[in-house]
């Protein structure tokens, strides 16, 4: 398997990306839905420990997948229409924009942050920034449930393309 992407289909690089992705992203809404509907027992607790870093995990993989898929501009699969372009550049925006406000509302909490034991910023006394903590609790949820509505049209999408439209089988160019 080529490392780079081509015309036909996503090298190794762009696949491990999508689907270290895709289990960070399973995995946190798992830890999500664990948090609403299972709260207060055993696999709630280990699962909404996790969140913070996993969010943080998925905003660096987000970061790298997008600083790789630039770098592959030309070489990349083609776009099958503008809808799936937008809502190509719509999942990059939550895939950044969701765990970006959650660090912001961690930052205007005055608490430090170290996932995986990696600091990424420390603590401070003087106090919350009220519109950090503000902002971060209003937009992380709300832009969470979006983010998992893009990521459940996605797969629909693929799904749709897999039945509907063999000709333009999008599946096979992330899998092999």
């Amino acid at each position: 398997m080529p490392i780079r992407d081509n015309q036909m289909r996503y090298g190794s690089v762009s696949r491990f990306f999508h689907w270290s992705m895709v289990a960070a992203i399973l995995w946190q809404f798992t830890s999500v839905f664990a948090h609403i509907f299972l709260e207060d027992t055993g696999f709630d607790e280990f699962m909404w420990g996790t969140h913070k870093a996993v969010g943080f995990l998925i905003f660096v993989l987000a970061l790298l997948r997008l600083l790789w898929a630039l770098s592959s501009l030309g070489s990349r699969p083609p776009e099958l229409s503008l809808a799936s372009r937008l809502g190509h550049i719509g999942l990059y925006a939550l895939f950044l924009g969701v765990p970006a406000v959650a660090l912001m509302r961690q930052y205007g909490s005055g608490r430090a942050f170290e996932p995986f034991g990696l600091v990424v910023f420390t603590g401070f006394d003087s106090g919350k920034i009220s519109w950090m903590t503000d902002l971060g609790s209003l937009l992380h949820s709300n832009l969470g449930w979006v983010l998992l509505a893009a990521v459940v049209g996605h797969v629909s999408m693929v799904i749709w393309h897999r039945r509907k439209n063999t000709k333009q089988d999008v599946l096979p160019r992330m899998l092999g």
